[in-house]
Protein backbone atom coordinates (compact mmCIF):
# COMPACT_ATOMS: atom_id res chain seq x y z
CA UNK A 1 0.00 0.00 0.00
CA UNK A 2 1.13 3.28 -1.18
CA UNK A 3 1.72 6.18 1.55
CA UNK A 4 -0.72 8.24 -0.39
CA UNK A 5 -3.74 5.01 0.01
CA UNK A 6 -2.64 5.01 3.23
CA UNK A 7 -3.22 8.27 4.00
CA UNK A 8 -6.86 8.30 2.43
CA UNK A 9 -7.73 5.50 3.84
CA UNK A 10 -7.06 6.79 7.54
CA UNK A 11 -8.72 10.33 6.01
CA UNK A 12 -11.92 8.16 5.50
CA UNK A 13 -11.85 6.20 8.79
CA UNK A 14 -11.55 9.94 10.54
CA UNK A 15 -14.42 10.89 8.68
CA UNK A 16 -16.72 7.69 9.69
CA UNK A 17 -15.41 8.37 13.60
CA UNK A 18 -16.37 12.03 12.93
CA UNK A 19 -20.14 11.15 11.61
CA UNK A 20 -20.36 8.93 14.64
CA UNK A 21 -19.66 10.83 17.22
CA UNK A 22 -22.35 11.75 20.12
CA UNK A 23 -20.20 13.16 22.21
CA UNK A 24 -22.33 16.62 22.82
CA UNK A 25 -26.12 15.50 24.13
CA UNK A 26 -27.17 18.93 23.25
CA UNK A 27 -26.40 18.72 19.66
CA UNK A 28 -26.97 14.99 18.83
CA UNK A 29 -30.56 15.99 19.95
CA UNK A 30 -30.34 19.16 18.14
CA UNK A 31 -29.47 17.58 14.97
CA UNK A 32 -31.99 15.12 14.99
CA UNK A 33 -34.54 16.67 15.69
CA UNK A 34 -33.94 18.98 12.39
CA UNK A 35 -33.84 16.28 10.49
CA UNK A 36 -37.37 15.10 11.77
CA UNK A 37 -39.38 18.27 11.49
CA UNK A 38 -37.43 19.06 8.39
CA UNK A 39 -37.86 23.07 6.62
CA UNK A 40 -41.01 22.81 4.34
CA UNK A 41 -38.44 23.25 1.19
CA UNK A 42 -37.01 20.32 1.84
CA UNK A 43 -39.59 17.82 3.25
CA UNK A 44 -39.56 15.59 0.43
CA UNK A 45 -35.76 14.99 1.59
CA UNK A 46 -34.22 12.31 3.85
CA UNK A 47 -31.76 14.98 6.19
CA UNK A 48 -28.30 13.67 7.23
CA UNK A 49 -28.90 14.44 10.96
CA UNK A 50 -25.55 14.20 12.24
CA UNK A 51 -22.02 15.47 12.75
CA UNK A 52 -20.34 16.43 9.43
CA UNK A 53 -17.52 14.77 7.90
CA UNK A 54 -14.80 16.93 6.55
CA UNK A 55 -14.74 17.38 3.16
CA UNK A 56 -11.66 17.08 0.37
CA UNK A 57 -8.71 14.74 0.73
CA UNK A 58 -6.21 14.25 2.97
CA UNK A 59 -3.17 15.98 0.97
CA UNK A 60 -4.64 19.39 0.62
CA UNK A 61 -2.17 21.93 1.07
CA UNK A 62 -4.95 24.49 2.08
CA UNK A 63 -7.57 23.72 4.79
CA UNK A 64 -10.66 25.90 5.43
CA UNK A 65 -11.75 25.86 8.95
CA UNK A 66 -15.72 26.68 9.50
CA UNK A 67 -17.65 27.35 12.42
CA UNK A 68 -20.46 24.31 11.91
CA UNK A 69 -22.99 23.23 10.08
CA UNK A 70 -25.87 24.91 8.99
CA UNK A 71 -29.22 23.31 10.16
CA UNK A 72 -30.93 22.77 6.59
CA UNK A 73 -27.72 23.22 4.78
CA UNK A 74 -24.89 20.58 5.58
CA UNK A 75 -26.81 19.21 7.98
CA UNK A 76 -29.69 18.03 5.67
CA UNK A 77 -27.22 17.02 2.93
CA UNK A 78 -23.95 15.72 4.84
CA UNK A 79 -21.50 17.81 3.23
CA UNK A 80 -20.04 20.61 4.83
CA UNK A 81 -21.39 24.19 3.26
CA UNK A 82 -23.56 22.23 0.47
CA UNK A 83 -27.54 23.37 0.18
CA UNK A 84 -27.32 27.21 1.79
CA UNK A 85 -26.24 30.35 0.85
CA UNK A 86 -23.07 30.40 3.05
CA UNK A 87 -21.92 27.36 0.65
CA UNK A 88 -23.28 29.04 -2.24
CA UNK A 89 -21.10 31.87 -1.70
CA UNK A 90 -17.89 29.36 -0.73
CA UNK A 91 -18.36 27.31 -3.62
CA UNK A 92 -18.13 30.37 -6.57
CA UNK A 93 -14.97 31.16 -4.76
CA UNK A 94 -13.26 28.29 -4.40
CA UNK A 95 -14.58 27.23 -7.97
CA UNK A 96 -13.14 30.73 -9.40
CA UNK A 97 -9.71 29.86 -7.65
CA UNK A 98 -9.54 26.52 -9.19
CA UNK A 99 -9.98 24.88 -5.81
CA UNK A 100 -13.45 23.40 -6.74
CA UNK A 101 -14.59 21.86 -9.97
CA UNK A 102 -17.76 23.50 -10.07
CA UNK A 103 -19.38 26.76 -8.37
CA UNK A 104 -22.38 25.16 -6.79
CA UNK A 105 -22.54 22.62 -4.24
CA UNK A 106 -25.97 21.20 -3.79
CA UNK A 107 -25.79 17.44 -3.02
CA UNK A 108 -23.03 15.09 -1.96
CA UNK A 109 -23.68 13.19 -5.18
CA UNK A 110 -23.85 16.21 -7.36
CA UNK A 111 -19.53 15.46 -8.41
CA UNK A 112 -17.94 18.26 -7.13
CA UNK A 113 -14.31 17.65 -6.06
CA UNK A 114 -11.94 20.05 -4.41
CA UNK A 115 -8.18 20.47 -5.76
CA UNK A 116 -5.94 21.28 -3.46
CA UNK A 117 -8.04 21.87 -0.39
CA UNK A 118 -10.37 20.51 2.19
CA UNK A 119 -13.33 22.12 4.60
CA UNK A 120 -13.80 21.28 8.23
CA UNK A 121 -15.35 23.09 11.04
CA UNK A 122 -14.75 24.08 14.50
CA UNK A 123 -17.52 21.72 15.45
CA UNK A 124 -19.12 19.23 13.28
CA UNK A 125 -22.66 19.48 14.78
CA UNK A 126 -25.14 22.02 13.73
CA UNK A 127 -25.87 24.30 17.47
CA UNK A 128 -28.61 25.84 18.13
CA UNK A 129 -29.00 29.64 16.81
CA UNK A 130 -25.31 28.68 15.24
CA UNK A 131 -24.14 29.12 18.89
CA UNK A 132 -21.94 26.27 19.90
CA UNK A 133 -21.17 26.16 23.76
CA UNK A 134 -17.38 26.72 24.61
CA UNK A 135 -18.06 23.05 26.74
CA UNK A 136 -19.19 21.29 22.81
CA UNK A 137 -16.74 23.50 20.93
CA UNK A 138 -13.77 21.95 23.86
CA UNK A 139 -15.68 18.30 23.20
CA UNK A 140 -14.81 18.47 19.13
CA UNK A 141 -11.03 20.24 19.25
CA UNK A 142 -9.46 16.66 18.97
CA UNK A 143 -11.06 16.23 15.46
CA UNK A 144 -9.73 19.37 14.49
CA UNK A 145 -6.43 18.46 15.82
CA UNK A 146 -6.77 14.76 13.77
CA UNK A 147 -8.06 16.72 10.89
CA UNK A 148 -4.37 18.64 10.87
CA UNK A 149 -2.21 15.89 12.00
CA UNK A 150 -3.73 14.01 8.60
CA UNK A 151 -3.64 16.98 6.19
CA UNK A 152 -0.74 18.49 7.29
CA UNK A 153 -2.16 21.71 5.45
CA UNK A 154 0.54 24.76 4.53
CA UNK A 155 -2.62 27.22 4.57
CA UNK A 156 -5.31 27.34 6.77
CA UNK A 157 -8.09 29.67 6.20
CA UNK A 158 -10.16 30.45 9.32
CA UNK A 159 -14.02 31.46 8.53
CA UNK A 160 -14.93 34.15 10.99
CA UNK A 161 -14.01 34.76 14.74
CA UNK A 162 -14.44 31.44 16.56
CA UNK A 163 -12.73 29.34 13.68
CA UNK A 164 -10.05 32.29 13.78
CA UNK A 165 -9.33 31.83 17.50
CA UNK A 166 -9.60 27.86 17.52
CA UNK A 167 -7.09 27.55 14.69
CA UNK A 168 -4.68 29.79 17.15
CA UNK A 169 -5.20 27.77 19.75
CA UNK A 170 -4.76 24.74 17.69
CA UNK A 171 -1.35 26.40 15.98
CA UNK A 172 -0.58 27.41 19.89
CA UNK A 173 -0.65 23.63 21.49
CA UNK A 174 1.58 22.57 18.68
CA UNK A 175 4.60 25.19 19.25
CA UNK A 176 4.05 27.05 15.76
CA UNK A 177 3.90 30.74 17.06
CA UNK A 178 6.34 32.74 18.86
CA UNK A 179 5.17 35.98 18.02
CA UNK A 180 1.50 38.00 19.41
CA UNK A 181 -0.71 36.96 16.83
CA UNK A 182 -3.08 39.93 15.32
CA UNK A 183 -6.78 39.69 15.92
CA UNK A 184 -9.06 38.76 14.01
CA UNK A 185 -10.18 40.74 10.65
CA UNK A 186 -10.71 39.70 7.48
CA UNK A 187 -7.59 39.26 5.45
CA UNK A 188 -5.80 39.17 8.97
CA UNK A 189 -2.32 37.07 8.20
CA UNK A 190 -0.17 35.35 10.53
CA UNK A 191 3.35 32.89 9.17
CA UNK A 192 3.24 29.84 11.46
CA UNK A 193 6.40 27.46 12.08
CA UNK A 194 6.67 25.09 9.00
CA UNK A 195 6.45 27.55 7.44
CA UNK A 196 2.63 27.48 7.59
CA UNK A 197 0.00 30.24 7.37
CA UNK A 198 -3.51 31.63 8.95
CA UNK A 199 -5.66 33.72 6.92
CA UNK A 200 -8.65 35.17 8.76
CA UNK A 201 -11.63 36.06 6.57
CA UNK A 202 -15.43 37.08 7.20
CA UNK A 203 -17.52 34.65 7.06
CA UNK A 204 -19.86 34.08 3.85
CA UNK A 205 -23.02 34.06 6.35
CA UNK A 206 -25.98 36.03 5.02
CA UNK A 207 -25.17 38.75 7.94
CA UNK A 208 -22.08 39.75 6.27
CA UNK A 209 -22.91 38.90 2.31
CA UNK A 210 -26.19 40.81 2.60
CA UNK A 211 -24.95 43.59 4.27
CA UNK A 212 -22.02 43.81 1.94
CA UNK A 213 -19.86 43.58 4.68
CA UNK A 214 -18.31 40.85 2.73
CA UNK A 215 -18.04 41.20 -1.11
CA UNK A 216 -17.20 38.45 -3.49
CA UNK A 217 -14.11 40.72 -4.70
CA UNK A 218 -12.95 40.53 -0.94
CA UNK A 219 -13.77 36.72 -0.56
CA UNK A 220 -11.77 35.75 -3.60
CA UNK A 221 -8.76 38.17 -2.29
CA UNK A 222 -8.52 35.47 0.94
CA UNK A 223 -8.20 32.15 -1.69
CA UNK A 224 -5.88 33.91 -4.31
CA UNK A 225 -3.51 34.71 -1.05
CA UNK A 226 -3.92 31.33 0.01
CA UNK A 227 -3.13 29.61 -3.43
CA UNK A 228 -0.17 31.85 -3.75
CA UNK A 229 1.10 30.68 -0.26
CA UNK A 230 0.02 27.35 -0.66
CA UNK A 231 2.22 27.78 -3.64
CA UNK A 232 5.85 28.60 -2.10
CA UNK A 233 5.55 25.01 -0.77
CA UNK A 234 8.26 24.68 1.68
CA UNK A 235 10.63 27.70 0.67
CA UNK A 236 11.06 30.36 3.09
CA UNK A 237 10.50 30.23 6.83
CA UNK A 238 10.11 32.38 10.12
CA UNK A 239 7.06 33.53 11.98
CA UNK A 240 5.78 37.20 11.24
CA UNK A 241 2.36 38.72 11.44
CA UNK A 242 0.75 41.13 9.98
Amino acid sequence: MTRLNKKSQEWQGLNQSISQCQACPRLTEHCQRIAREKRRAYSDQAYWGRPVPNFGHADAAILIVGLAPGAHGANRTGRMFTGDRSGDWLYRALHRATLASQPASTTVDDGMVLTGCAITAVCHCAPPDNKPSTDEVIACRHWLDATVDLADARVYIALGQLAWKETLRLAERRGWIDCRPPKFAHLAELELHGPRWLIGSYHPSQQNTFTGRLTEAMFDAVFQAAVEKAGRGKQGGGQRAK
